[in-house]
């Protein structure tokens, strides 16, 4: 039952990303569909022809002057690499994202120490699966797991704020 409610999408996923940039507007959707890219097969691309329906609710939490912003993204489907390839394509590619992200060293000169030198050093993407929630198959009860931010994540967020004085903007919770 748990596999099924995944597959019709009865089962929410909440994400936390960390990306270039600052989305205008500050929370909103990307409705594109996902397929494999016509120049490169071994990527996911939005697509006018041939791919599948992806829909992306995004919602600005913070961001660091222009060069960055925390995001939280919840998924109404499930595609491969979706948040990342819907957030490229808004031209906010994902943090360390060397698949779907602009080359780091053209958008490092954006940030001021030390979040330069902790970026540097962040080996994967800055992107979090933050909330699973779905209803219990046998009581319908709603079960919502939640995970911490990684430490990683967590030090580059922290480095970032340093940076910025400790005086990002935030945006409550949406």
């Amino acid at each position: 039952r748990l596999s099924n409610a995944i597959a019709t999408r009865q089962v929410g996923r909440s994400y936390r990303a960390l990306v270039w940039g600052v989305p205008q507007p500050a929370s909103g959707e990307i409705e594109g569909a996902i397929g494999r890219s016509p120049q490169n097969r071994k990527k996911m691309a939005v697509v006018h022809s041939g791919g599948k329906a992806a829909l992306t609710h995004y919602a600005l939490e913070k961001n660091w002057g222009v060069a960055a912003s925390q995001l939280a993204c919840k998924l109404a489907s499930g595609r491969t690499h979706q948040i990342r390839v819907h957030m490229s394509h808004i031209g906010h590619s994902v943090m360390g994202d060397q698949v779907y992200g602009a080359r780091m060293g053209v958008r490092l000169d954006r940030l001021p120490e030390p979040a330069r030198s902790v970026l540097v050093g962040f080996r994967r993407q800055a992107l979090h699966a933050a909330k699973l929630s779905f209803h219990h198959p046998a009581t319908n009860e709603l079960l919502e797991f939640e995970s911490p931010m990684p430490a990683d994540m967590a030090a580059l967020v922290s480095a970032l704020d340093d940076a910025y004085l400790n005086n990002p903007v935030i945006f409550p919770n949406h």
